[in-house]
């Protein structure tokens, strides 16, 4: 396969960001606050940044120390950056293609990445998304920035969006990959657990239709499939006093304990690269929670920029052009 006589098709990775060190933490804080797609604060819009603000003084301290605790700052842009290299490397044989990332709360920003793209004569591009699991509060709302973005450009791109994949089989395969190499490593003989770990989501997203948990299951089913081990669904990262996905992976691990549980092999299923909710909350949080409880608590790796899960994206990558008709024999 080779591009057709338009050139180069651009592909841009859309994450949400993370501070690069701890003096960024407050203001990063503050554009995920900020955006009231995803975290709605008080009854009218007008309010959402003066809410923000407060929120936003009260936990820097605090989610400073946490990203201290893993090295000063979030690897998430570093590991993006590393996918983007060796996705471009995996797609170079179909033809000419050029790789960006879109950060939705910090640099670099959707408008950067347009502009990137737009320098090289790129026109054509597919925006991927790195959650694979659609809910507007994360893979929604990048995709929502980046068409803002494009709407402010002086140039004229034609976008395809890949906005969920959760049943891609090679994605498929590495989780499943993973778990049977995890499970292979257990203790012979000890009680254990096999427990997919997801970022929470407030409960009235899913009521309005949100497709995230359908998505979730549809990952894990198919997960199953190959591994033949069930496992049990857990939400972490949440806060703030509105009701969400439940149970918490904190109280998970309090009933795989009084189930005489000893050892656990925890997947983060919605996470496709390291980043502050499986350096700190899943290696160090829950970790020493499970510890406390008697338990020993493992995880599967991140996928990060790893031969298989690049693999991935690249025949999501392919497969979209094709079906664009972009790429030719």
């Amino acid at each position: 396969m080779a591009p057709d006589a338009s050139g180069a098709i651009g592909v841009i990775l859309l994450n949400m960001g993370g501070p690069d060190t701890l003096a960024d933490v407050e203001p990063f804080l503050l554009e995920l606050f900020s955006d009231r797609q995803i975290i709605r604060l008080g009854p009218f819009p007008f309010l959402q940044k003066f809410i923000a603000r407060r929120i936003v003084k009260k936990r820097a301290p605090k989610s400073r120390e946490t990203y201290r605790r893993i090295g000063g700052g979030s690897p998430q842009k570093r590991l993006t950056r590393a996918q983007g290299e060796a996705l471009a490397l995996a797609l170079a044989p179909a033809g000419s293609f050029r790789v960006a990332m879109a950060m939705r709360y910090w640099p670099p920003r959707a408008d950067e990445a347009l502009c990137r793209m737009a320098a090289q004569g790129v026109r054509r591009l597919v925006a991927l998304s790195l959650y694979p699991h659609y809910s507007v509060a994360t893979g929604g709302s990048s995709l929502a920035d980046l068409r803002r973005a494009v709407a402010n450009s002086a140039e004229s791109f034609e976008i395809v969006e890949l906005g969920s994949w959760p049943t891609q089989p090679q994605y498929v395969q590495c989780l499943a990959d993973d778990i049977t190499a995890g499970l292979a490593g257990l203790t012979a003989g000890a009680k254990t657990a096999l427990v997919y770990s997801a970022h929470s989501l407030p409960v009235k997203f899913i009521e309005e239709g949100d497709p995230y948990l359908d998505h979730l299951h549809a990952t894990i089913a198919a997960v199953e499939a190959k591994t033949g081990v069930a496992g049990r669904l857990c939400f972490q990262s949440r806060s703030g006093p509105v009701r969400w996905l439940a149970p918490s992976t904190p109280d998970m691990l309090a009933v795989l304990a009084s189930e005489g549980v000893e050892e656990v092999l925890m997947v983060p299923i919605s996470f496709v690269s390291d980043h502050v909710e499986t350096l700190y909350e899943v290696d160090i949080l829950y970790r020493e929670q499970a510890e406390a409880l008697g338990m020993r608590l493992f995880r599967t790796p991140g996928l990060n920029d790893r031969a298989p899960f690049i693999n991935a994206l690249a025949a999501l990558v392919l497969d979209s052009c094709r079906q664009q008709n972009w790429l030719v024999d």
